[in-house]
């Protein structure tokens, strides 16, 4: 990454990147919607240039609650695919390096320990969408895509699934790894040791309680979406 370039960061106002806002890094910039509508390539052009921008770290987007994305998938395609979309061409125009934010919910959540060379079957609409977006930033090659397992501190239910593992980390935990990862290409899988939701949470709150996948109301959720994460401990040396 070139010295004293910004680093802008979309979707500032959002769960993680408020947190990341909160570290005061350098050189970071978080433009409001006003300022960068990812759904207007126009407004993305007319923020990037005459900046020197060396990357864009892409958090902008739809996700929760998982139901809208299926009772409203124009709007999860609109900024989820659209959106990311229009964001890769622009950083293309310019020679900007992209970082993708997608999920470790684009594998098919059946067997576990899922390499990034793995084939994908995303099993819901906002899982689709976020791979959407990947379609398009991988057809870049000066990119990066980091497929996150993340959930706030403190954990936030008061019930949490004792049959879905996954990789789950605090998003403050994931800020500190990003630092390492910003200027690798390609795909990397970002997460914490496999364990079911129950057991990340029950190590921070002893007083929740287990709640099955079967007894959530529209939401299916894979049973084993953990990751391989190999390749980000020989980065990180975790």
């Amino acid at each position: 990454m070139k010295k004293n370039r910004l680093i802008v960061v979309t979707g500032g106002s959002g769960r993680f990147g408020k947190i990341l806002r909160n570290k005061n890094f350098k050189n970071y910039i978080f433009p409001s919607k006003s300022e960068l509508d990812i759904t207007c390539i126009k407004s993305i052009d007319k923020y990037f240039k005459n900046k020197k921008i060396s990357t864009v770290i892409h958090l902008a987007g739809l996700s929760r609650p998982m139901s809208i994305h299926e009772k409203k998938p124009e709007k999860s395609i609109i900024l989820n695919i659209i959106g990311t979309s229009n964001l890769v061409i622009i950083c293309k125009k310019y020679n900007i390096k992209m970082i993708y934010f997608s999920t470790s919910y684009v594998y098919p959540g059946i067997s576990g320990n899922y390499k990034e060379s793995d084939a994908l079957l995303p099993f819901n609409n906002y899982s689709w969408s976020k791979l959407g977006g990947e379609c398009a930033v991988k057809m870049y090659r000066n990119s990066l895509i980091l497929r996150v397992c993340m959930t706030e501190k403190p954990f936030i239910h008061k019930k949490a699934l004792s049959d879905v593992k996954l990789n789950f980390l605090f998003q403050d935990e994931v800020v500190e790894i990003l630092k390492k990862v910003l200027n690798k290409k390609g795909i990397i899988n970002i997460g914490g040791p496999a364990k079911t939701v129950y057991e990340f949470a029950r190590k921070y709150n002893p007083y929740v309680k287990k709640i099955k996948a079967k007894e959530l109301r529209d939401i299916n959720f894979p049973k084993n979406s953990t990751m391989n994460l190999d390749k980000l401990k020989k980065i990180i040396n975790y």
